[in-house]
């Protein structure tokens, strides 16, 4: 079996063995490219950073960190960051020129550090058709980076726009907004309902990011670029820190790895890091829902309550990329690698079959961290998701549209800002014995495991969600296991919610059709229990509000869900 190693300090220009390693992952690549059978890649310790995105083409490789599997085992970092040198301090912040840069995220000694903001607009603000008047005169040293933040335009809806100028005279301010973002959100976000009214577009913004007036909080940073290919770069350091000590890493790249057209790739206890998406920053961010983001186009209005209440809904979306892809491939595995500091979705697996992804963990990502789209026989086991969505808020933990036969099963996702699973139109998913904690933590209307859509056309490839265990569902409206917009053919059995605003609601807009809730324990009735639709098939579930009893009567239940083996 061919084998060959890869060290930060290797050099391509050796043959790749253990004595004379590769010093690239790419001249790796292509030596496997030239072999026959099986090839093994291993990966010594320390950061390989790549200077653009790792393209594998190749099948029967196998890429893994040294000593894989034992206690020797080496911490291989795949990077697409780049470190940050020659800072200089100028009233208490650092600075670097750095060039053409261009990044949403940074990274301080691993720790990531958040983007200077404010919390509003100063003075009185009046919307306009283009952008925003306050009667203020605001004191932006660079405008048109400024980015405003729009939480809850729907309530599960989190948009960006870009400022495109901010022009002072007689002490008022006028905002023009980046098109043609602004004007795509008049059309998306108009909406009305009994707790929430949209007049039309982001109304005011709930954050403001990204410009030096904003850098006040230890440990945050701006990133502006008003001045060519002389970007600049300024850190607020935190208490102790030192910029001749401390590692800086501004991701680069927005794809670290691509796997296309592949029959069997392994990965194995590989850490991805460093990565950011741009697009953001130069069209806007206008969110639907999940990971999906609107681009323009038609928008129907979805009824409600007739004259009451609508929604409007995109006809077309985008979903946030991923920085490792895998599309169009077969027999791909990922084993005990961690995805993390990444700008966009940590895993994106896009029609594609035969897919695993086992014992990882994906933690600090800006957006989700597994998507699956149009492919099928996908295991999704044994894999720590949290913090994640943390610049796109509406973002799932684990979610799956388009699918065939996909199991998700033995995950624990925890502390994400909506909902933890997703599955959007499937067919044959079965989401069994996960642990899924304090989700909803940011934006509303939404649950632990959100389902909607069709998810097969009959009993033999319905979904199924069975044994999983959903604690501390936050924000004022969500439900621990949500069944909506016309999901059909799901049976939901022998599940566990506590601590929930609501635990399930059987009455939804288009209904609910051959839906099955059966055998669930939970601390309180769904809503619509007590008169239960014609879609709904409601028996054998038991309500226990007391939580020690209910901790009692679920132990077996909840000692079946959640990781394989702690970590």
């Amino acid at each position: 079996m061919p084998e060959f190693f890869v060290d930060p300090d290797g050099d391509d220009f050796w043959p790749g063995t253990e004595r004379q390693p590769f010093a690239t992952l790419s001249r790796a690549v292509q030596a496997a490219q030239e072999a026959t059978g099986t090839v093994v890649v291993q990966l010594r310790a320390g950061r390989h950073v790549l200077a653009e995105t790792l393209e594998v083409s190749t099948g029967n490789v196998v890429f893994q960190a040294y000593g894989y599997g034992t206690a020797e085992q080496e911490e291989a970092v795949v990077s697409g960051g780049r470190c940050i040198t020659g800072w200089h301090v100028h009233d208490g912040a650092w600075l670097a020129d750095v060039g053409e840069l261009d990044t949403r995220q940074l990274h301080v000694d691993g720790r990531r550090a958040e983007r200077a903001a404010i919390d509003a607009l100063s003075g009185t603000v009046t919307s306009t058709e283009t952008g925003y008047v306050t009667d203020v005169t605001l004191d932006w040293h660079s405008p048109a980076d400024v980015e405003f933040v729009y939480r809850g335009v729907y309530p599960w809806t989190e948009a960006r726009c870009a400022v495109a100028s901010a022009d002072t005279a007689n002490g008022s301010t006028v905002i023009t907004m980046a098109q043609p973002t602004f004007a795509r959100a008049r059309d998306l976000y108009n909406y009305a309902w009994e707790w929430q009214t949209s007049p039309g577009g982001l109304g005011i913004p709930t954050r403001l990011e990204n410009d030096p007036a904003f850098l006040t909080d230890p440990g945050t940073f701006v990133l502006e670029r008003s001045h060519p290919r002389h970007h600049v770069l300024r850190y607020l350091p935190r208490p102790g820190e030192n910029p001749d000590q401390t590692l800086v890493i501004a991701p680069v790249l927005e794809t670290l790895l691509r796997i296309t057209g592949v029959t069997g790739a392994v990965f194995r206890g590989l850490v991805f890091a460093d990565a950011t998406w741009l697009r953001p920053s130069a069209e806007g961010f206008l969110h639907y829902h999940g990971g999906d983001y609107y681009l323009g186009g038609p928008v129907e209005t979805v009824t409600i309550v007739e004259g009451q209440s609508w929604v409007t809904v995109p006809t077309e979306t985008s979903v946030i990329p991923a920085s490792v892809r895998v599309d169009d491939s077969t027999d791909v595995r990922f084993e005990s690698c961690r995805f993390t500091r990444l700008g966009a979705t940590g895993l994106g697996l896009t029609k594609s079959a035969n897919l695993t992804v086992r014992g990882c963990d994906f933690d600090t990502l800006a957006a989700s961290g597994i998507t699956v789209t149009g492919s099928t026989d996908v295991l999704i086991e044994d894999n720590l998701v949290h913090h994640i969505g943390l610049d796109y808020s509406g973002s799932p933990g684990i979610a799956i549209s388009g699918a065939q036969d996909c199991t998700v099963t033995r995950n624990h996702v925890a502390d994400v800002p909506h909902c933890g699973i997703v599955g959007g139109p499937s067919r044959g998913t079965r989401i069994l014995h996960n642990l899924v904690t304090d989700t909803m933590k940011t934006l509303a209307d939404g649950g632990g495991i959100y389902l909607s859509s069709p998810q097969g056309d009959g009993p033999d490839n319905g979904a199924l969600i069975r044994g999983n265990v959903i604690k501390d569902t936050h924000t004022p409206y969500n439900f621990g296991l949500y069944t909506d917009y016309g999901a059909s053919w799901v049976t939901v059995e022998n599940n566990v919610v506590m601590r929930s605003d609501n635990t399930a609601i059987l009455h939804v807009t288009p209904p609910l059709e051959n839906v099955v809730y059966r055998a669930n324990l939970w601390d309180a009735d769904p809503l619509g229990s007590n008169d239960v639709p014609e879609g709904v098939t409601y028996e054998d579930n038991t309500t226990i509000a007391e939580p020690h009893d209910l901790n009692a009567a679920t132990h077996t239940i909840q000692s079946q869900a959640g990781l394989l083996r702690p970590r």
